[in-house]
Parts: structure tokens; C-alpha cells; sequence
């Protein structure tokens, strides 16, 4: 029997974590790993396999809405793969006929060919990682692509699949101007179809740029001048049809990214890969889980004992009540209070409520959500701790 829970209605989601690349992005904190030598692809479709069969006795009877492959650079996989594991998704959970498939890639690794091969697996969705439309600043963020190969890829996607999207990060460099920045989304949205991810750069630890960033040698806009980005952001998107639907995702009415939404909306997803992280609700809870992030320690570990999972905690109802601000908050569609009340048992004050709204930070939707404004999703961490306490 299924477990009812507050937000089942969201959906119930896999994904696949696919953890090698060509190269580390110095900005990159994803659990990502370069080898020399390419990975046993189908030793890999077995063990995929093998968890998958874990999770799927952890949460039998679901219905799949969405599948992801994220990475790492899932594109550099076989089509072949791919198939093999959504044919394992297929055994193990019924999957709804409209199910979203979703693949990243990288402009390096995007071939027609290669491409072809992921929509006859079944992949209906991709998502690119452009990161930026010019060439100097490509080399700074440690891409590997040019910008005339990212625009090629993205005519590529365009021809296989109806639905795609690409990434581009700004606020990336001093030197990069309102005026620039303009002229480089435009340009974006030019090529776009129905769906944009464009996110500020941060400086994340443990990586290559945080190191660089505490030893003087990388400079960042900063919070001003990132807000000034941010506003032009909304406002160009806004202005050409893809309005923001999440604090970094931009999308036409009806074309948001299901399997985001997920998340977002605090439904079930399954992950599944090395250092996948999944939230299940089972019959002792909504659980918490982790893999082994070590791609072959991983590999070694599902072998022998049929998963690899590192933590598997049940979540208290202060957790999920935080996790479900925290996620809900940054959708413009923002949160219901009931369901809040319902994870966590207790209800938010009103009296920090009205003392946000006061503030201009919150809103109440028709039919009584509650959501961010555009000044309170600057402050959104701010926010949910307030709205938390």
C-alpha cells in the first residue's frame, strides 16, 4: 500500500546520478569525477539496476512522473545505457505515459548522433550547460566549449527534442556590465524554446574558485551589483514570455521543469548513483537518504550488499516542516500553510506572517498561498529562518 502523505500530490520522481565528466569546473561542487579511463558502462547499468530494485521495495506501487540523469556529464553515457535503465524503472514502478525524462549535457559531449540515441532510449527533455555565450569568459569559468559549439549544441537539441533548456550563469565577473549582460540574454533567449536556468554565481566550498576567491585571486560582483543582474533577469524574461517560476528557473506558461518541481513541491523522489540523494516516505516516515559519493567504492558497495547508501534517516516533523519552507518558498507559487501544518504539527505564527509581509517580503496568493516577493526571494534564506523560529 502506497503511504499517504501531505504532499503526494506532487509526484512521485527518480533520479540518476551519472558522476563522470570530461573535467572539474573549478566551480563546481556536484559530485563529479574525471578518469582516465571510461567507466564499465555495463557494470554500471547493473548496479543501477541492482539499487534501483533497492528503492523500488523501500517505495513499491509508485507511479514515476519524472526521471532526471544529472551529473557529472550524463551525456558523455551510452544510448544504450540510458535504455537499460529506464527499462529497469519501468520494471520495477509503473510510469505515467506523460513521464518527463530529462538528460543533462554538455556542449562538448552533444552529437547528433549521440543525441539520437538518447530519444530512441526514451529521453523526451534535455538540458544543456552553456554557462555563458562568450568565449573569454567560458575559459574563465573553466569550460571546455566555445560559444559558437554551445549555440551548435543547442541547435542539435533543437532538432531531436521539443523540449530543452540551457544554463547560463551571470554575475560571474566584475566586468561584466548591465549592458552586457542584456545583450547576452537576449541572445539567449533568441535560441531558447521554452525554458532557461540562469543562476548568480556563488563561491562554493571546496572548490577551485573558493580557493582562488580566498587568496585574492578572483574577484565577484558584489551584492548590489548582483541584484542590479538579477532585476534585469526577471525583467527580460518577463518581457519575452518566460517569467520566473523558481528564484532561478525561467519557463513559458505550462513548460516548467516537472522533475524540479518535484523537489520543490516536497514530493517522493528516489536517487539512485554515486552521491544521489533521495527522500522516500515509507511506513516508519519520511526518510532522508544518501549514496556512497566514491563512483567505484559505490560500484564495489551495490555489488555486494544491492545498495550503497550511506544515510538513511528518518526525518522529524521540525525537519520536514523546515525542508518544506525551504524548497517551497522559492517557487513563485510559493507554499500552503495547511500543508505545512500537516509535516511538521504546528502552525507558522501569524504574527511573523504579517511582519514579513509588513516588510515587504511575503505575499499571499489567491487562494491563499504564501509566497515570496521579488525582494523577499533576494532574502530567502533570511525568510524561512524567520518564518522557521
Amino acid at each position: 500500500m502506497v503511504p499517504d502523505h501531505p504532499t503526494a500530490g506532487a509526484g512521485f520522481a527518480v533520479y540518476v546520478h551519472w558522476p563522470f565528466c570530461l573535467a572539474k569546473c573549478p566551480y563546481c561542487d556536484f559530485n563529479s569525477h574525471v578518469r582516465l579511463q571510461p567507466p564499465d558502462q555495463a557494470r554500471y547499468i547493473a548496479a543501477f539496476r541492482r539499487e534501483l530494485a533497492h528503492r523500488a521495495q523501500l517505495a513499491p506501487g509508485r507511479t514515476v512522473s519524472s526521471i532526471f540523469f544529472g551529473g557529472g556529464t550524463p551525456s558523455l553515457m551510452e544510448g544504450r545505457t540510458v535504455g537499460a535503465i529506464l527499462d529497469a524503472i519501468a520494471e520495477f514502478w509503473v510510469v505515467d505515459p506523460d513521464c518527463e525524462v530529462s538528460l543533462e549535457a554538455n556542449p562538448t559531449s552533444v552529437e547528433a548522433g549521440r543525441f539520437a540515441d538518447f530519444r530512441a532510449a526514451g529521453v523526451n527533455r534535455v538540458s544543456l550547460g552553456v554557462q555563458a555565450l562568450n568565449d573569454a569568459d567560458l575559459k574563465a569559468l573553466g569550460r571546455m566549449h566555445s560559444a559558437q559549439e554551445a549555440l551548435d549544441a543547442v541547435a542539435i537539441a533543437r532538432k531531436y527534442f521539443e523540449r530543452y533548456s540551457f544554463d547560463l550563469i551571470y554575475a560571474r565577473s566584475p566586468a561584466q556590465t548591465p549592458a552586457l549582460w542584456r545583450a547576452e540574454l537576449e541572445l539567449a533567449i533568441s535560441h531558447a524554446a521554452e525554458h532557461l536556468s540562469l543562476y548568480q554565481l556563488t563561491i562554493e566550498p571546496d572548490t577551485m574558485f573558493e580557493r582562488l576567491y580566498k587568496a585574492g585571486k578572483l574577484a565577484i560582483p558584489d551584492h548590489e551589483a548582483g541584484a542590479v543582474l538579477y532585476e534585469i533577469t526577471q525583467e527580460i524574461t518577463q518581457k519575452h514570455g518566460l517569467p520566473v517560476y523558481e528564484i532561478s528557473n525561467h519557463a513559458r506558461p505550462g513548460a516548467q521543469c516537472r522533475h524540479n518541481l518535484v523537489y520543490w513541491r516536497y514530493g517522493e523522489y528516489a536517487g539512485v548513483g554515486p552521491g544521489a540523494h533521495g527522500r522516500l516516505v515509507t511506513s516508519e516516515g519520511r526518510m532522508a537518504q544518501s549514496t556512497e559519493k566514491r563512483p567505484e567504492i559505490w560500484l564495489e558497495r551495490v555489488e555486494a550488499e544491492g545498495h550503497a547508501l550511506v544515510e538513511q534517516e528518518r526525518l522529524s516533523l521540525e525537519a520536514q516542516g523546515d525542508e518544506y519552507l525551504l524548497m517551497g518558498l522559492r517557487l513563485v507559487e510559493g507554499i500552503d500553510p495547511a500543508v505545512f501544518t500537516a509535516l511538521s504539527g504546528r502552525t507558522l505564527s501569524q504574527t511573523r506572517i504579517d511582519s514579513l509581509i509588513d516588510d515587504g517580503l511575503l505575499t499571499f496568493k489567491p487562494g491563499g498561498k504564501l509566497a515570496c516577493t521579488p525582494d523577499g526571494a533576494l532574502l530567502l534564506d533570511a525568510v524561512v529562518a524567520d518564518l522557521a523560529a
